[in-house]
């Protein structure tokens, strides 16, 4: 049990750190590239994991979900951008949000790469296997994450896209959902799957896509 759980918590929660923090320092830089040097003052665009930590969401969370064998998920501490600085702040906001899933994809993408080229060496042994674990993992996480926060809804990545897109007037008041962020998270992960498992509305939208583009992107011998 023990050997299990050691295993499941380096071969899930290494993948994770490094997904979590490619996504916020991307967020970080293309604000800086488009205006804004907040990130980039406060020394948040180094891929130094410690900088980006957040206690619950990127150890405390991961570890219980691991210890309980339930899909593993987290988030690091949000990347800091101010809008009006943006030189564009609207559309280019919807940039800054779209940063973060865009480079999710790209990892998912440079994880099968390295799977196939595990696979075409047909190397063997345990640090190999671990190897593999981790690679199979960070895909599977980082298709995981680019679609998770691409819902559009405060305060994912897919919130901040909508609001771009929506119409002045309209998005105004869009934003104002954003101070229910941290109740909206509840409610969709924890609230309504415990009422009632069909109530999972996240499982249900991420789950099926997430899964056909991991096996689209799986080396044909892992499928």
């Amino acid at each position: 049990m023990t050997d299990n759980l050691a295993w499941n918590l380096a071969t899930w929660l290494i993948p994770l750190i490094i997904a979590i923090v490619f996504h916020e320092v991307s967020h970080g830089l293309v604000a800086s590239w488009l205006g804004d040097p907040t990130a980039r003052r406060l020394g948040r665009l180094s891929f130094n994991p410690i900088r980006h930590v957040d206690p619950v969401g990127t150890l405390i969370l991961p570890m219980i979900l691991a210890v309980s064998g339930a899909p593993i998920f987290g988030w690091a501490k949000p990347v800091p951008v101010v809008a009006r600085r943006l030189r564009n702040p609207r559309f280019h906001m919807v940039l800054v949000a779209l940063a973060g899933p865009g480079m999710n994809f790209l990892l998912a993408i440079v994880a099968a790469i390295l799977l196939a080229a595990l696979v075409a060496m047909g190397v063997q042994g345990i640090g190999w296997a671990f190897v593999g674990q981790n690679l199979l993992n960070f895909l599977a996480i980082n298709i995981f994450l680019a679609l998770f926060n691409l819902i559009p809804l405060p305060p994912f990545d897919g919130g901040h896209v909508v609001q771009g897109l929506l119409p002045l007037s309209v998005a105004k008041y869009y934003a104002k959902l954003r101070r229910f962020g941290l109740l909206i998270l509840v409610v969709l992960l924890l609230v309504l799957p415990a009422i009632d498992p069909q109530l999972d509305f996240v499982g249900r939208l991420i789950g099926p896509p997430a899964q056909w583009l991991t096996q689209s992107l799986l080396p044909g011998a892992l499928r």
